[in-house]
């Protein structure tokens, strides 16, 4: 008999863990499936290509014109050596130079990603504009409503 009530108390807790647990797998489910989640990873992976289609204009076209105009300075090579004043193995090389070339490259990119969003939205509000010119050239509701009782009125006469 105690067997029994074992057997039941641990059977009992393991429903209520699956339960729980089932509860979870489904809340996550639902998680998923919200649009905004699906939006983000969607957004994260299109960001993910264009960041490689950016990069590759800035270091394969930008760059190289930059560095002709100003005369094929290249920055990254800039470092400072620290010597080890404890006598133990070298000294310490801080390469200020390679920090300056990512923060112009940074700017660069930050400077086309800016450029090709204004053209993005100069385009989305032409079809706007585009979509509002079409509008206008079919009467409102209120004129079309108004036209029809000119009409009835006149007939009415």
């Amino acid at each position: 008999m105690k067997k029994n009530s074992i057997e039941k108390n641990v059977t009992a807790k393991l429903e209520k863990k699956l339960k729980k647990h089932s509860a979870l797998v489904q809340e996550f489910g639902e998680f998923i499936n919200r649009g905004n989640v699906v939006d983000l990873a969607v957004g994260v992976i299109v960001g993910g290509a264009f960041s490689k289609i950016v990069t590759a204009l800035v270091n394969n076209i930008i760059t190289p014109v930059i560095g002709v105009i100003i005369g094929g300075v290249n920055l990254s090579y800039l470092s400072i050596t620290i010597p080890n004043w404890l006598g133990n193995g070298a000294g310490v090389v801080i390469s200020y130079g390679s920090f300056i070339q990512s923060v112009i490259d940074f700017l660069i990119v930050a400077f086309c990603v800016f450029l090709f969003v204004k053209l993005i939205n100069k385009l989305k509000s032409k079809v706007k504009t585009d979509e509002k010119d079409d509008k206008k050239d079919e009467p409102s509701d209120q004129e079309k409503i108004i036209a029809l009782l000119e009409k009835i009125e006149k007939k009415l006469k």
